[in-house]
This record gives structure tokens, sequence and C-alpha cells, in this order.
């Protein structure tokens, strides 16, 4: 925290962080035309989102190369400067398609990359995932859907107990995708061991959601997943929107593994930013009723309406998590598992000049990527 700081950037690239009597020897004047008091701001840095199926009207699954970019536009000016596009469980000629037109995106430096949250899931867990459309692993489906995502695929979602996890393990580790546990129904063991044999950054997929909750006979997935992270091995996700996991659940994580090991994500889809009503995720109906997504046939939670600045702003105010702490879930730790902690993140010097303008109750006012004003 620097109290009275200045961001200053040069092109896309951050210059200087630091207190303004550092830079400036006669301080830095308000700009109010009335002569009262500036409103407090605060610079933080743009968020990182990596798990986020659409908003502002349009569902990732559902996108096409001229709806697409309407949804990363929507989370951009709220906040998430740096975002992955994740699909859910589909057929592969679905997959292929989704994922091409992600792809264009990906080029153009819009978003991050794709997240595949299945097909290779356990459909006891399959929560708001099409059980029609979930396989065992299907290494010429990966294939294929990898192929067609020309590089864009950065991490994928499966149950670890799902048959033909050797080949998959593989697949990832040749193409580079990160490997994420989740919507499983399997024991700790199973968990750390797939999770030790897998190649770079390893994430849990929205812990407690899609799992089975902890039993002190039965530790399952979430205990796995904790003790892995408090050893430094896995990066968390956690959907904080207040209806995913309750805000006291939120600040146990934090306290037990640390900001370092855990990612704030949205899981928002295309009802995040727009009015109740009906919507679809992927193949399935869902209804919207006051801001809550759920599946129309079944009533599970269907993915998220928040931002990850919604979510920090419920750590602090709700959960009592420090800002600092907050932020970093919000960015720095999410940036590290993409691999891009040296370009992204943080308000250093020389990392892009991603910037989020917030007011006093952390809502955002004003936001900067790559030194540009967003709007």
């Amino acid at each position: 925290m620097i109290d009275d700081g200045v961001v200053i950037t040069r092109g896309e690239r951050i210059e200087w962080v630091g207190p303004a009597s550092d830079r400036f020897d006669s301080g830095i004047e308000s700009d109010r035309s009335d002569g009262g008091p500036a409103t407090p701001l605060t610079l933080l840095p743009g968020m990182v989102d990596v798990h986020c199926h659409g908003g502002g009207g349009v569902g990732f699954p559902d996108a096409t190369a001229d709806s697409a970019p309407t949804a990363v536009r929507f989370h951009r000016r709220r906040g998430t400067t740096t975002m992955l596009a994740s699909l859910v469980s589909a057929p592969a000629d679905v997959l292929v398609r989704q994922t091409s037109v992600l792809a264009a995106l990906w080029h153009s430096g819009d978003i991050a990359g794709v997240h595949l949250e299945g097909p290779f899931l356990a459909v006891s867990r399959c929560g708001a995932q099409d059980p029609a459309s979930i396989v065992p692993v299907d290494v010429e489906m990966l294939d294929r859907v990898l192929t067609a995502g020309q590089g864009a695929v950065r991490s994928m979602t499966f149950a670890p107990e799902t048959d033909g996890v050797d080949h998959l393990i593989d697949v990832l580790a040749r193409h580079d995708v990160r490997g994420s546990l989740g919507h499983t129904d399997t024991d700790a063991r199973t968990v750390t061991d797939v999770a030790r044999r897998l190649t770079g950054p390893v994430s849990a997929t929205h812990l407690f959601n899609g799992m089975p909750p902890f039993h002190h006979r039965a530790p399952g997935p979430v205990a796995a997943c904790l003790a892995a992270a408090a050893r430094g091995e896995m990066m968390l996700e956690l959907i904080g929107d207040g209806v995913h996991l309750d805000p006291e659940t939120v600040r146990a994580v934090v306290d037990l593994v640390g900001p370092d090991r855990v990612a704030f994500v949205s899981d928002a889809m295309a009802a995040a930013g727009v009015a109740d009503g009906p919507y679809r995720l992927g193949a399935l109906d869902v209804t919207v009723t006051d801001g809550v997504a759920r599946l129309t046939s079944g009533g599970a939670i269907a993915g998220g309406t928040s931002t990850v600045l919604d979510i920090v702003r419920r750590a602090v105010e709700e959960s009592g998590v420090d800002l600092v702490s907050a932020v970093r879930m919000g960015s720095a730790t999410p940036a590290r598992f993409l691999g891009l902690e040296n370009t992204l993140g943080r308000l250093e010097a020389g990392l892009r000049a991603d910037l989020v303008i917030t007011d006093d109750r952390l809502a955002p006012v004003g936001v900067v990527r790559a030194g540009e004003d967003v709007d």
C-alpha cells in the first residue's frame, strides 16, 4: 500500500510506481472544478480471470466471431484486463468449432487463451455440465480440439479418476496445457497422485464446488487440494461471490494456504452484467433470478454473474481479507498460474500498464489496459 501514490505509464508499460513526494516536489493538486476535496481513489493492477464463461449477454460456448468480443469488453470495463475464455463439455465437433472461434481472440491479444472445462469429468459431479457430453478420455478428440485452438488452449479441467487419465496427462504436457482438477468424485489419494504427475502449474477448479464435501473419515478432493496448495504444489480457484461459497469459507482457505496459492475466479456466464431471465450454458437452459444462475431443470448453480473485482470487494468487506491479499488473489496469483508474472498482474515498473482505478468502495471508475483507456 502506498498512500498518495503515483503510477506513471509510458506507452504500453509502467514506467514508475511510488509516493508522489518522491517524484513531484510540489505534490499533485486536485483537478476538481468546484474546489472541493478530491474523491479518494485507489489504483489496482488489472484483474486476471482464469475461469470465465462469458458476460454482457454473451456466453463463450455459444459465441460467434462477432459476439465473443462483447463478453470480453464487459469484463474488461469492470476491471478484468486479462482473461481465459472458458468452454463447457460438448461433442467433439462443437468444441472444435468453439475453440476455433476463440483462437482468433487469442491471436488478436484480446484473451490470454482458452480454458476447457470438460468433457472428461465425473457425471456424478457434473453440476451445470451436460452429462450427455461427458466422456472418458479420448485422445483423438482432444488432439482435434487443441489443433483447432492453434495454441490458444492454456488450461483444462478434468476429473483425476476419469478413464484414460494417463494418456490425458501426456497430451496436456505435449501441448503445454495446464491441468486443473475438478468435477470429481474421487478420493484424496487419487487427487494427490494425479496432481503430482502433471507437468507445469496445477490448479483446483472452483474448490468445493463440483466435488464431495470434506469429511474427516473421507477427506476427498477438498483435503487433498488444500494440502497440495499448502505445500506450494497447487493453485486453488475460489468463486467468492457469496453464492458458491460462504464468506467464512473464503477466509478460512486464505488463512490456511495464503494469497499466493488462491486465485479468485468469476466462473461468470452470459448473464453477468445484464438482466435476470432465461439463458443458456452450453446445451443446458439456465434461469437467472436475483442475479443467481441455476439450471432451469434441477436447480444446480450454473456459473456466476460477478466479476473478479466484485469478488475482491466481497473478500475485503465480507470475509475480512486485507486489501493487499485480496487484490493479489485477483491479479498476481492467477497471472503466475498463466506464466505471465513477468508481464502483468502487479503495479511494477516494466510490466504492462494494466490498471483499475476504483473509488473508496472498490467500484471501478476507470480501467487502463496496455496503457490505453479501455473506453
